[in-house]
């Protein structure tokens, strides 16, 4: 049996669960919708024809978004064949299984407008997660965007997400990753809650709950540092925008 853990689990990334991660049909996409296209409004350039290469591309699900909204120039690879398959068996576009790192090294200098890593770089250690950074670096423009979503580990909760999958390595706080890319020569980096996006009435309510919510776990940060903590992150995961 293969006694290396990332390829013991990547071999069986979307079955070594209680549910299966990837839906059976496009129609299975419909609840991860509206934080996709969240991503696609908010942090895609408006520009449709640029180039655009998603690690990690998972099952597809932002690909085939993304191409639905007129971005045909995107690609995803991702490591696990049964993620790979699994997006193939959706009929989605422009999948490869293959490594990350390999990935990139196929890419020129300067040649991509926009790199994305959905719940990837928390797999990395900190030497491989440097090696990662370099590489985006290298082949994003003058300009280009790095779209990440990670582990928050400010968030109250930040264990049950952190330890929800044996692979994961790291989380990060808005401190540490604008650190560390700011230390690599990004010359910008936002990063923002992953709050509940209103869709309708209950997701509506649940919004409006977390901002409630939001507003004690400052208090508290308030009463023991003396800092109102309106750049807080509180959510178990964040969303960065690292610009190069």
């Amino acid at each position: 049996m293969e006694n290396n853990y990332r390829n013991r689990i990547y071999k069986n990334y979307v079955t070594a669960r209680s549910t299966s991660l990837a839906p059976d049909t496009i129609n299975g996409l419909k609840p991860r919708e509206p934080f996709l296209l969240h991503i696609i409004n908010h942090l895609f350039p408006k520009e449709k024809n640029i180039q655009i290469l998603d690690l990690g591309c998972g099952y597809g699900g932002l690909i085939y978004l993304a191409q639905k909204m007129g971005y045909q120039n995107i690609k995803g690879v991702d490591a696990s064949m049964e993620q790979i398959q699994a997006a193939q068996k959706l009929g989605i576009r422009n999948v490869e299984q293959l490594d990350i790192f390999d990935a990139l090294k196929k890419e020129l200098d300067g040649n991509l407008d926009v790199v994305i890593t959905i719940d990837v770089i928390e797999h990395f250690n900190k030497n491989e997660l440097i090696t990662l950074i370099d590489e985006v670096q290298r082949v994003l423009k003058p300009g280009g965007r790095w779209i990440i979503h990670v582990p928050n580990g400010e968030s109250p909760f930040a264990s049950r997400n952190f330890f929800w999958d044996f692979t994961h390595e790291l989380a990060f706080t808005h401190t540490s990753i604008s650190q560390i890319m700011y230390a690599s020569g990004f010359s910008k980096v936002q990063c923002f809650e992953d709050k509940p996006i209103t869709h309708g009435i209950k997701s509506g309510i649940r919004r409006i709950g977390w901002e409630v919510i939001r507003l004690i776990f400052r208090f508290y940060l308030t009463i023991e540092t003396g800092d109102f903590a309106k750049d807080a992150i509180l959510s178990q995961n964040m969303l960065v925008l690292v610009i190069k």
